[in-house]
C-alpha cells in the first residue's frame, strides 16, 4: 500500500469495495483505502460520490489510463476488475503483475490472462506466506 498512489477499478469491483471499506472509518486499511484516489471505468454509474475520493472514466478507457500512467506519482493498482486487466493487458498497460496463487484448485473461473495475448513476463519477486498462499510479482520483459 506504501507504494500505491491511486486504485483503478471496474465498476462491479468498485461497488463491493466501496460498499464495504467506506463504512470501515477507523480501520487502518481501510482508511488507507478510503483517503486514496480511486478511478472507476463504467459506462452506467452516474456518479462516482458512493466512494468517497473516486473518479469515473467512460470512453477512451485506454487513453484516459495512458495519460493518469504518465502523471508523478505512485503505483495505479488495479484489484480484480478481470474485465478491466484484460482490456489493459491487451493494450500493454500492465507494467507489473502482483499475483497471491492459492493451493486450491477450482477447475474453472476467470482468466487473468486474455486468450490469445502473449505477455513475456519476468519474474521478480517470489515468497510463500505462512497460510500457504505464494506471493509472486511478475514484471513485463524488454523486449
Amino acid at each position: 500500500m506504501q507504494e500505491t498512489g491511486a486504485f483503478l477499478l471496474g465498476r462491479k469491483t468498485w461497488q463491493i469495495h466501496g460498499g464495504a471499506f467506506e463504512r470501515m472509518a477507523g480501520d487502518p486499511f481501510a482508511d488507507a483505502l478510503n483517503a486514496m484516489r480511486k478511478y472507476v471505468v463504467s459506462s452506467t454509474l452516474d456518479s462516482a460520490s458512493a466512494w468517497r475520493n473516486s473518479t469515473i472514466i467512460r470512453g477512451d478507457v485506454v487513453g484516459a489510463v495512458r495519460q493518469l500512467k504518465q502523471q508523478p506519482g505512485k503505483n495505479i493498482l488495479v484489484d480484480g476488475s478481470s474485465v478491466l486487466v484484460h482490456l489493459l493487458a491487451q493494450n500493454d498497460l500492465v507494467d507489473e503483475y502482483w499475483l497471491h496463487v492459492y493451493p486450491l484448485v477450482l477447475g474453472n473461473g476467470k482468466r487473468l490472462f486474455p486468450p490469445g495475448k502473449r505477455l513475456d513476463l519476468r519474474l521478480i519477486e517470489a515468497s510463500p506466506l505462512p497460510t500457504g498462499v505464494v506471493f509472486t510479482r511478475y514484471r513485463r520483459a524488454e523486449s
